[in-house]
């Protein structure tokens, strides 16, 4: 990333992927808090009913 010029040094490139990541780490707790006080993942008869409502086509196809 140094040689590329995406970052002033190596140092500067560790700090920005562990910025990243401290971001990545308050969005994944603030999905699960937001899953948990919405009643938690839906159920497969949700599931299916949404897709039914919103035309969404869930065939599958083998692959041989």
């Amino acid at each position: 990333a140094v040689r590329e010029g995406r970052a002033a040094s190596v140092s500067a490139y560790v700090a920005s992927a562990l910025e990243e990541k401290a971001k990545l780490d308050e969005l994944a707790a603030l999905l699960d808090q937001m899953l948990a006080e919405s009643g938690g993942p839906l159920t497969s008869a949700e599931r299916r009913a949404a897709d039914r409502a919103l035309g969404v086509s869930l065939t599958k196809r083998r692959r041989r």
